[in-house]
């Protein structure tokens, strides 16, 4: 099979347990041009982040920035490339004894992947607030922005374990919607397109804030880039209208 018609396979079968409408987030990934998963070769690859290490500073310090960045999003992208390499191995072999533990693993690393490179672009280092489109569907969906605020932030700083407090569109509902995730994959929805995703796990937080969790939530809220997030929203909306 041809790498690049292999990968998209994988995505389908190994990223089913996070959106489960894969091609449909490939296909918005591909449109809001930012979200650039793999090289030319379709392996999975890192891209470089989208300012200094400090440039969240005081918000998120640069170590951790670094640190996070490097090896665990980088980490996440190796794994996913072994995940796929060991799943390839399989099916060329026709040997399935261990497609399963593959396929789980690449289910969590490859959206790993996703989310932290969505994470990257989520964030500025000034204070924005949503407007246009996007506001109007938070309002309809939630009421209000600071009910959205309040809801996310919530639902963030209490998952169990590690996770993301994910703001998603929801195409079959034509809505916005919040959801806790434990690790990269699990209580997602099917069909959602993350806009807007707050990594919880500790090392996203601990040289700074230590075990607060609430705090370093509270301070990532106030650097959302909205503009961003209204960006995704809109190149999700249409792709599926």
């Amino acid at each position: 099979m041809e790498r690049r018609s292999f990968l998209r396979n994988s995505v389908l079968i190994g990223g089913s347990a996070f959106i489960p409408d894969s091609p449909l987030f490939s296909q918005t990934a591909a449109a809001n041009g930012i979200d650039v998963l793999t090289d030319n070769s379709g392996n999975y690859a890192l891209q470089p982040l989208p300012f200094p290490d400090d440039f969240l500073e005081p918000y998120m310090d640069a170590e951790t920035v670094r640190l996070h960045y490097t090896y665990h999003h980088g980490g996440a992208v190796k794994a996913a490339n072994t995940d796929l390499k060991k799943i390839k191995e399989a099916t060329d072999s026709n040997n399935f004894e261990t497609v399963d533990f593959w396929t789980k693993k690449l289910s969590y690393h490859f959206s790993s992947h996703i989310l932290h490179t969505i994470f990257w672009t989520n964030l500025s280092n000034k204070q924005s607030n949503p407007e246009g489109d996007l506001l109007k569907r938070i309002e309809k969906s939630f009421g209000s922005y600071d009910k959205l605020l309040n809801y996310i932030a919530s639902t963030s700083k209490t998952i169990d374990g590690n996770g993301w407090g994910i703001l998603g569109y929801q195409p079959y509902s034509d809505s916005l919607t919040v959801l806790q995730c434990e690790n990269h994959e699990k209580l997602t929805q099917w069909g959602v397109i993350p806009l807007l995703v707050i990594d919880v796990w500790e090392h996203a937080y601990y040289l700074k804030y230590k075990n607060k969790r609430a705090d370093f939530v509270d301070a990532l809220i106030k650097i959302i880039n909205w503009d961003n997030v209204a960006f995704r929203l809109n190149s999700a909306v249409r792709l599926v209208k």
